[in-house]
């Protein structure tokens, strides 16, 4: 496990996100081109949803054993009694070390940075695995993270329809439980990603990877104790992202405690 001491301690999840999330994690500055197709509805499930957060990055050697410990999560689901919906952050700090991750972010480093005061931890680390803002260990123990998907998936949400019309993403939060002043995210993730990496740590491997964040913007914020929530956003896809590999995450987290208290994905 890789430890990196955080610079600045006092980092708050309010200054987070001020940041510009609109900002895409990669420095393609290539034309974006929008999304005009029929509607898509999310269909409807039972199963208690559960986010499972994995901060990692291509220069650290700890990481890609997490990285296949998320895609198995996300692609085998092991409790069938719960659907899990993973993402993938890759922190920026590991760049100045030999290897610049492509997909990474000082945003998502800020986040993270967000998790080390709210955890109360020392510093920050890769490769480290969140389940519902709530619990936080090294991201390759499977084990722990079975442990706490199960009893995240206990915890009472709101319930999350989305939909997707000519590049805009409609969203209805409704039953929200008894909860803080909350934010509500948005990250577009892809899948079906891999880079051949030629220096630092992990040289000479090619690393794959799943749920990779491409873009995390706020879409909102809801008063605590509010009932429901409803918005419509613009995205865009930019240049290199593969429509078929690429999914919507919304997800509503309290501010102060970090607990994720609804998400839901669609794909595009």
């Amino acid at each position: 496990m890789k430890i990196i001491l955080l610079l600045a301690a006092a980092l708050s999840f309010f200054g987070l996100i001020t940041y510009n999330f609109q900002k895409a994690a990669v420095t393609d500055k290539s034309a974006e081109i929008s999304v005009n197709e029929p509607p898509q509805v999310l269909p409807a499930t039972d199963k208690p949803l559960v986010l499972v957060e994995l901060f990692t990055s291509e220069g650290c050697s700890s990481c890609p054993p997490a990285d296949r410990a998320l895609a198995l999560l996300e692609k085998e689901q092991p409790n069938s009694q719960v659907e899990i919906i993973t993402l993938s952050l890759h922190v920026d700090y590991w760049n100045r070390l030999g290897w610049t991750d492509p997909f990474s972010s000082s945003l998502y480093s800020q986040r993270q940075g967000f998790y080390s005061n709210t955890f109360r931890l020392d510093g920050v680390y890769t490769p480290q695995m969140v389940v519902d803002g709530t619990a936080q260990f090294v991201g390759s123990d499977l084990g722990r993270a079975g442990k706490e998907i199960s009893s995240a998936a206990k915890n009472q949400k709101a319930k999350v329809e989305l939909a997707v019309s000519e590049g805009k993403l409609q969203v209805k939060i409704s039953e929200l439980p008894e909860h803080q002043f909350a934010n509500v995210f948005l990250a577009i993730a892809e899948d079906n990603l891999s880079t051949a990496v030629k220096r630092g740590e992990n040289g000479g491997q090619t690393l794959a990877h799943t749920s990779v964040v491409r873009e995390l913007k706020t879409i909102g914020s809801i008063a605590a104790q509010a009932k429901s929530f409803e918005t419509e956003t613009a995205f865009q896809m930019r240049s290199g992202w593969k429509k078929e590999n690429l999914k919507l995450v919304v997800f509503v987290q309290e501010d102060k405690s970090s607990k994720i208290i609804g998400v839901n994905r669609i794909k595009l």
